[in-house]
Formats: C-alpha cells, structure tokens, sequence
C-alpha cells in the first residue's frame, strides 16, 4: 500500500467492499509517523484542540482518535512491524482530596479518554500487542477508569511491587547498562521497556511539580522498577541504597555530584541559594539520575496532554485550565523545552535542561532554538513559539527568599552568553 493511499481512504474503502481480490493491495505490515514529522525530528508540532470543558469526554476521546488518524498510519515500505510491541506511557498520577470535587483534581494525570482515543487510533492500525508500564501508585490506577480502558482493549500491566530475589533473578525486568552514567551503572526497567522489538508512546501530562513541570521526560522516570525509580530523594537514594543495589550505583558518583554541582553555583546559576526543601542538591541529584535513564530509553513519539494544564505540585494542590492545546515531537527535550515555555517559565533557568546539554542527551536549552509548527488537519504549519498562548501554571521549583511559594521560573535567561 502506498503513502498515497491514506490510512481512513483505505478502511473506508475496505469496508465498502471497494477493493477487488484482484485490486487489493497487500495487507501492511508497519506503520510509522507522519513523513513530515519524521523528516523534522528536531522540530516542536502543537495542535489546537477543540474541547469545550474538562468533562466532555466525547470532545477529549475524538481529539486522541483524531490525532491518532492524522500522526500514526500503515506502511507497506520499512517502518515499524506491526508485531512490535507497542510501550504505552501515560501519566497516571491518582489523586483525591477530602476538601475538593474530583473533577478539580483531574489535572494531575494525562486525560483518559484522550489517551482512550489515542489507543483506539494505534488499534486501527493493526497493532495488538499492547503494554502499560508503571512505578508508583497502582493502588490507584483505576480512579480515572485506566484499568477499564486497559482491559477492554487488552492492554497488558505490570505488578509494580519488587521483592530483593527478584532483582537476583531479573524477574520480568531488563536491566540496562547505562552508557557513562553520572548517578547509575545500571537501571532496571519493567518487561517490555528497554527490550528488542518495541515501540514506545510517551503521553505525558502538561502539568507543574516540584521539578518545575512534570513534562515528557520526567513521565518516562515511571518505568524504572521501584525502589530506583526514587531520583528526587537526595543523597539517601544515593549514597544510602540498601546492599543489594550498590552494585548498581556509580562508585563514584558522590564526588562527580558534587563537581558538577559546585561547578553550576559557581557559574552564577539562579536558584542555587534556595532553602526550599527540594533544594539545589536533590534538584541536581534528580537531573542526573533522569539523564542516566534518558541516556537509555528511545521513545518512538512523545506527546504532552494540554487540553487542561495544571498549575501547584502536580497532585492535589493546584488548578486546572483549559488550555487546549496538545503538543508532540520525536524528540522530548526540545519538546519539554516548549511545553515549559509555554507554561510561562524560562527553561534556562531549570537545572535539567542545561545538564542535559552538557552531557550530550540533548543539543540545545534554548526553546528560541526550536523549530515549531502547528497542527492543522493533518497538515504542518511553520510558527513562531510567539503565536501561541503562554499559561502560567506555577510551580514551587527552587523557591527563593521573599517569593511566594507557588511562583513563576520565569527570571530572565541570557542564552547567547550562557552556553553549558
């Protein structure tokens, strides 16, 4: 089947019974993104949604579907095999509160019945081997319907817990060499992540958190079997892990903390006099630790749910906006890097973005350095990342003397001078 042929031209004429026996084309056997967006794999995509309030589902379940059809189709040609297995990421943080309504609190995990939509669009595809992947929290997977959505299109989960003997024995794991990590030797990852023949969707939540935002990249810290996946604990994470995972932490990972530490103060970095209890070190820590695991996992397409942001930590405390807006790219830094400035904070000034570039996971931290397009029925459209609304969905990142604690990141960088 050719690229010409569009994926919905071809099932409409499929279930019409418009294609002969003698017509028909071989079934295919691979899909891929979009042309436009693999030949672009530098670039930030943004698409306007149309969803009229939080609770629509029919609105948010059509916006998943919808961009499914447009950004994923089937090939004929070398792609991805459809017997891959397909890594599914969302952002499943469960949340209630004794004080406010549920629907308040929505905004702390990636949309349902968008990510529904989304799954229903890979189905379409042909794709059957579905798997969900998850750290934290499985006590509460089901409070948005995510169990429900899983089971009913066979999606395959995780037990989240791990005993000592499991790690012995690798069970249902794959443990990852870490190429020149600061941090881990090692990192562990649930069956299927990190395995040969799979792809992974990352749907992360557009959302603030105690790093700022909880963005693409930090969605992906979930797929480290616990007790790693704790990388915003500080040095007992670190230097106080139990017999058993030393093997696995760098030997000297202390002293080259500290080196880059002290180097970054020194360079006149804002934040690094805050007294907040994420302090600059457990800041730093979890920057390395989350640039030893990116070092590792290749993701096949992230995306950032932005049909309500959310401001505050990231759980309970905070609000949702409608904001309408979903953006994606083949690649999750310099799509975080959007995501936070259009968050209303300067990604300059987050630890993360400047580690990353100085050890190599990414080439830029200047979101001014990313080409941007719009979204538009399918079609890719050149903007400026001026064209599109800034939401200010404040954080309690580095909380300075004086500031208020649920504050804007957003003091001006100088990134023609600042390079790391």
């Amino acid at each position: 089947m050719s690229m010409e042929l569009g994926r919905r031209e071809f099932c409409r004429a499929a279930g019409l019974g418009l294609l002969g026996a003698s017509a028909a084309p071989a079934a295919p056997r691979y899909f891929g993104v979009h042309p436009f967006i693999e030949s672009h794999p530098k670039a930030v995509f943004i698409r306007r949604t149309r969803v009229p309030d939080k609770a629509d589902e029919a609105a948010k379940l059509r916006e998943g579907l919808t961009l499914a059809r447009e950004i994923l189709a089937p090939r004929d040609t070398p792609g991805v095999p459809l017997t891959h297995r397909i890594v599914l990421k969302p952002n499943v943080c469960p949340v209630r509160s004794r004080y406010r309504p549920a629907i308040e609190v929505w905004g702390a995990a990636t949309d349902p019945q968008f990510y529904d939509g989304l799954l229903q669009g890979l189905k379409e595809l042909g794709l059957k081997k579905f798997y969900f992947a998850e750290a934290n929290n499985q006590w509460g997977w089901n409070w948005r319907g995510f169990v429900d959505i899983h089971e009913r299109h066979g999606v395959q989960m995780n037990e989240s817990d791990r005993r000592e003997r499991n790690f012995r024995e690798s069970y249902e794991m794959n443990r990852v060499k870490v190429p020149d990590g600061v941090i881990f030797n090692r990192l562990p990852y649930y069956t299927p992540v990190a395995g040969p023949d799979t792809w992974m969707l990352n749907i992360a939540k557009w959302k603030s958190h105690g790093m700022c935002m909880s963005l693409a990249v930090k969605n992906e810290q979930g797929l480290v079997v616990r007790p790693y996946v704790r990388f915003c604990g500080g040095w007992p994470t670190v230097t106080g892990v139990p017999e058993w995972m030393k093997p696995d932490i760098h030997p000297r990972a202390e002293s080259r903390v500290k080196e880059f530490f002290e180097r970054h103060r020194k360079m006149g970095y804002s934040r690094y006099e805050s007294k907040a209890e994420l302090g600059p070190m457990r800041q730093e820590i979890w920057a390395h630790k989350t640039c030893d695991n990116m070092s590792v996992l290749r993701t096949g397409l992230s995306i950032l749910e932005g049909i309500y942001g959310r401001d505050g930590d990231g759980f309970g405390r905070g609000d949702d906006y409608l904001t309408n807006l979903v953006m994606f790219s083949l690649d999750k830094f310099r799509l975080d890097l959007v995501g936070m400035y259009l968050g209303g904070h300067e990604p300059g000034n987050v630890n993360l973005f400047r580690i990353a570039k100085e050890r190599g996971l990414t080439d830029t931290f200047n979101p001014w350095e990313v080409p941007v397009y719009e979204w538009l029925d399918g079609q890719a459209v050149p903007r400026k990342l001026s064209d599109f609304p800034r939401t200010p969905l404040k954080t309690y990142y580095l909380q300075m003397p004086g500031e208020p604690y649920f504050h804007l990141v957003n003091e001006p960088f100088d990134y023609d001078k600042i390079k790391a």
